[in-house]
Parts: structure tokens; C-alpha cells; sequence
């Protein structure tokens, strides 16, 4: 029997996974780590930028499930509830609400300690260059590389403001090059815009009423509505800053991977859903999961 399962973990492929920013789109890339887990794919090596720092980091540290379950069941009102306002010109949110959530929901860990090797990719814009950041607190790392300019103020990290990585490099491929991996495959989410029609269930959701839900529900709850922002918060501003910024990125996407091109590329449409329409879970989960089996289908 122990034959047996060695030549199973043997026949694994093993991947540098690369998991590109976007905001709720990068839900995705749980759909996409999903597929991979299912069809004995080893992924040893993780590298991501804004939402896919989040999602890696998370997954390095075995919490995905969790992270999953709690995210399908946001609404919008909890979203908006999420964001404490800074109102302050560098940006409109501060982030400790969400990365407070977060580590109640995984734990405060050390991304020394995490048994999968993880990469979070923010910008020094002071400087002009990416920061790797590969050591310390991981959830100090995440919150450097989510910090989208307009929206979160930057993180003060080792002296200096970092920003969202995604202003340099969307689809960090580099920090990869030194891995001892069969594959690396990379997460675009800013691939070319399709008609997106409803998407058919293939991953069953877990139950509504879970302990875990539950509990980060009632987390939530302790957090009053800030008085300046409600549901009906006129976002247009925003949201015309989110769609240069979008473009902006996926023009410098399709660059560095035209420079720098992975093993293996999973492109999820641009339109797929808004920056911030984290309620839309597990449609995006879904769509991650097809599109990784439709790209990917043929080496299994």
C-alpha cells in the first residue's frame, strides 16, 4: 500500500502558481487552486499580487476552506460594514477591519512557518520598484500588496509606504524563476472581455449555517455602519478610478507576460465582475474552477 501511494504522489505534477490582482475577481483563483488540488497537481510554490496575495497566502497557510465558506456568505451590506474610512487624501479605507477579520478567521502567522513557499508582491512608487516580500507576519505582507492606490491607505512596512504590486507588476511571474517545480502556471485576471452569461454550479456550496460562518458573521455585527458611507454610497469616483487603474494593469500584464511568459496561462475576463463585488463568491469560484478544467484539461 505505502508502493502504492508513493507512485500516486509520484505521478504529481509539481507548480509555481502565480496568482495575478483584480479585486473580486480574484476569487477566482480559489476555483482555480481547486481544479489543480483535484487533478494531481502539487503546488509547492505560490506568488501573488493584491487579491492573489490574499488567496495564496491564505491557501500556504491550509486555511482556504475556511476562507471560502466565510467569503460565500458575505452580502453587501457586510462588505460595506468590512471598511473602516480613513478619509484621508492617500485613501478612503484603512484596512484593519479586513485584515483584523482575516487573521481571527486564519490565525496571525509568519510566512516562515507556512508549509507551502509564498510570495507577496507589493510597490515601492517612491522608489519605482517591486518589493518581494517573503518573511515576517503574513498578513503585514497581504496587507502591503492589497493596498489599491485610491482606495486603502499604503502600509507603512519596514520604513516604507508600500502600495498595491499590481502598479508594476499584475502577474508577477519573476519571483518564481528559482523554483525547483515541473510547472509554472499564472492566474491573469485581466484576460480579454467576453459576454458572461450565468455560470452553471460544479463546486457545491457548504452549509449556510455553519459554526465558522457564524462566528465571523457575529464579528461582523460588533462593527457599526460608518456614519459617512452606507449601501447606497455613490462610489462613481471610484469606480472611474478602479477602471483606469484596471487598465492600467492589464495593459502592463500582457507585457511582462509577453516578456516573462509562464509555463502555462489561465486568463479570466476582465468584466467577469467589479472590483469590489466580493457578494458574487461563488459564481466567481465557479468560474475559476471551469476556466482552470477548460485551460488546463488536456494534461490530465
Amino acid at each position: 500500500m505505502e508502493e502504492c501511494g508513493y507512485m500516486k504522489d509520484a505521478m504529481k505534477q509539481t507548480v509555481s502558481l502565480v496568482l495575478g490582482s483584480g479585486g473580486a475577481r480574484g476569487l477566482a483563483h480559489i476555483g482555480v487552486i481547486r481544479w489543480l488540488e483535484e487533478n494531481r497537481f502539487d503546488i509547492r510554490s505560490i506568488c501573488g499580487c493584491s487579491m492573489g496575495a490574499l488567496i495564496g497566502g491564505i491557501y500556504a497557510a491550509g486555511k482556504l476552506d475556511d476562507y471560502q465558506d466565510w467569503v460565500s456568505a458575505l452580502r453587501r451590506i457586510d462588505i460595506v460594514t468590512l471598511l473602516d474610512f480613513s478619509w484621508k487624501r492617500s485613501g478612503f479605507v484603512k484596512g484593519d477591519k479586513i485584515i483584523n477579520t482575516l487573521v481571527e478567521l486564519v490565525g496571525d502567522r509568519t510566512i516562515e512557518d507556512l508549509p507551502v513557499s509564498f510570495t507577496a508582491v507589493a510597490a515601492d512608487v517612491v522608489n519605482e520598484r517591486e518589493v518581494w516580500l517573503k518573511s515576517g507576519r503574513l498578513f503585514d505582507a497581504i496587507r502591503a500588496s492589497i493596498s489599491l492606490p485610491f482606495f486603502f491607505t499604503p502600509f507603512l512596512y519596514g520604513g516604507v509606504h508600500l502600495i498595491d504590486g499590481g502598479v508594476l507588476n499584475p502577474v508577477p511571474i519573476a519571483p518564481t524563476f528559482g523554483d525547483a517545480t515541473d510547472k509554472t502556471i499564472a492566474v491573469n485576471l485581466g484576460g480579454p472581455a467576453i459576454p458572461v452569461q450565468k455560470i452553471v454550479k460544479t463546486i457545491e456550496p457548504k452549509a449556510e449555517s455553519s459554526a465558522l460562518q457564524a462566528k465571523v458573521r457575529n464579528y461582523i455585527s460588533r462593527f457599526k455602519l460608518p456614519k459617512k458611507a452606507d449601501a447606497g454610497t455613490d462610489w462613481g469616483m471610484y469606480e472611474i478610478a478602479s477602471q483606469a487603474f484596471d487598465a492600467m494593469q492589464n495593459t502592463i500584464a500582457r507585457q511582462k507576460l509577453a516578456a516573462y511568459p509562464p509555463d502555462l496561462i489561465i486568463e479570466i475576463p476582465r468584466n467577469a465582475c467589479g472590483t469590489l463585488e466580493f457578494f458574487r463568491a461563488s459564481e466567481m469560484i465557479d468560474l475559476g474552477y471551469q476556466t482552470a478544467g477548460a485551460r488546463l484539461g488536456h494534461l490530465v
